[in-house]
């Protein structure tokens, strides 16, 4: 009987007036059943409170103030260097990584000219080896670091990177040509061009700015950078990696770009989700399509040393990638065109996705800091029960409240459900936590909103164990 069920949906599904001729009929029976249009009980009974949101922060960026020409000029001299394989030269200045990597010095210190030297420049260098099979590798990153203005805030930093190594088809071949226009100096010239636009601004906490090398050889790049902020007493408040962010090649576009975030233990809320969540809140749905996995299936970036460490740490790529146009050498085989030429990419992609960055960095650096040890508790003292929240904030001049955000177990975003202006405990009469999650989160007397932080229940105490030959 299911079997037959099933092949009759199944032959429905291929053919689209029968599907929506059972999909109706289908509907009706359940609604003449009684389920479909069921209601739930109101939570609370008389609705949520009213709520007066704090406007965000003005001085939202212009796309239009995003230049094209710009990002063409970026993505061309990094091509022109032949190849940017990891284990080509770093000292030939017209061939190789290193001629890479001088191209992206060179625009950092125009930048910081002509914002008045308030980029801080760092080129770092260190060893590694080969995850696999040990061979050692001398790898360069470079971050343009606009500081913090607030005190308290400075050591916290929000990042956007790209990857300047490229690869041909046969890895670690340093003489073979690997153009990598889309993978990936679509990411590079999207982070030139995001510190190029915020440079001028003051924000709260810092911005780095940077382009990683080794990435194709096991996400060695990020590895280096994560050492390096956690010598240099960093904090991170959330990581974009825009990995493959210049191309839109299917028909229909502009289409949104992908952000890709991984759940924490329950497969739901982390660090890295809530930054998605926030990305698309200040970016809007129409902009960005959340992606609930870590990255694409069975691949990675280099976010994922960040994902590890428990640290908010998303992806951005293109929305449908075209292989012919990853990891191969230019060449032409059965009439198809394969390599990562400039001529494949999509400029107008790369301007939304270049915004896409730069104006969710700049309203996370405008915002306070999360609030921290976040509990709800379900107590059924009333008829209804009610929840009771807690949690704990440093103190903040700047800082006009905290929102509580809820939404369906089952809802991918949350709503705001109260403001409060103060305090560290809020009551949620006639509310069952039992059926939704629950969030705090920080706003700036300027509108900026800092990450959510879930809601768990508070750790029971354990009960002692009973003394021996005393009764249970």
């Amino acid at each position: 009987m299911r079997l037959k069920s099933f092949s009759k949906w199944n032959a429905a599904v291929r053919n689209p007036r029968k599907a929506l001729v059972l999909s109706g009929i289908s509907l009706a029976m359940l609604v003449a059943g009684g389920v479909a249009l069921a209601q739930d009980p109101p939570e609370p009974p008389n609705g949520a409170p009213a709520v007066n949101l704090i406007p965000r922060p003005t001085g939202r960026l212009d796309r239009a103030s995003i230049d094209e020409n710009y990002l063409r000029s970026i993505i061309e001299e990094q091509v022109a260097c032949g190849t940017r394989d990891s284990f080509s030269s770093w000292t030939d200045p017209k061939r190789g990584i290193g001629c890479g990597r001088d191209h992206i010095v060179a625009r950092f210190n125009e930048i910081t000219k002509d914002s008045g030297g308030r980029l801080q420049i760092v080129v770092d260098k260190f060893e590694t080896e080969l995850p696999r099979t040990g061979e050692k590798l001398h790898l360069e990153n470079v971050y343009a670091i606009l500081p913090g203005s607030d005190p308290s805030l400075n050591k916290t930093v929000f990042i956007t990177s790209g990857d300047f190594d490229s690869r041909p088809s046969e890895t670690n071949d340093p003489n073979a040509d690997a153009p990598g226009a889309d993978d990936d100096s679509s990411g590079v010239a999207q982070a030139i061009e995001s510190a190029k636009l915020l440079a001028s601004g003051t924000y709260r906490a810092t911005l780095i700015f940077a382009a990683l090398s080794g990435e194709e050889q096991g996400l060695l790049g990020a590895k280096g950078m994560q050492k390096y902020l956690q010598d240099h007493g960093y904090t991170v408040g959330g990581y974009f990696d825009n990995d493959i962010v210049g191309a839109d090649p299917v028909p229909g576009g502009p289409h949104r770009i992908r952000l890709f975030s991984g759940g924490g233990p329950d497969g739901v809320d982390s660090p890295s989700r809530e930054l998605a969540r926030a990305t698309e809140e200040i970016d809007g749905r129409e902009n960005i399509r959340l992606i609930f996995r870590v990255d694409r299936l069975g691949r990675g970036g280099d976010h994922m040393p960040f994902v590890a460490a428990g640290l908010p740490a998303d992806r951005f790529t293109e929305p449908q990638e075209n292989y012919f146009h990853q990891h191969q050498t230019p060449r032409v085989e059965n009439g198809i065109e394969y390599g990562d030429l400039e001529k494949f990419l999509n400029f107008d992609f790369l301007r939304n996705a270049t915004w896409d960055n730069a104006e969710a960095l700049r309203e996370l650096a405008l915002a306070p800091a999360p609030p921290s040890e976040v509990t709800i508790t379900h107590v059924p003292r009333t008829a209804m029960g009610y929840a009771w929240m807690r949690w704990s904030a440093p103190e903040d001049a700047d800082r006009a409240g905290f929102e509580i955000l809820w939404r369906e177990t089952t809802a991918p975003q949350w709503s705001v459900y109260e403001f409060v202006p103060s305090g560290s405990e809020a009551t949620l009469d006639g509310v069952s936590p039992d059926n939704h999650f629950f969030a705090i989160r920080c706003v700036g007397k300027n509108g900026a909103r800092s990450l959510a932080v879930p809601a768990i229940a508070p750790m029971r105490r354990p009960m002692p164990r009973p003394q021996s030959g005393t009764s249970q």
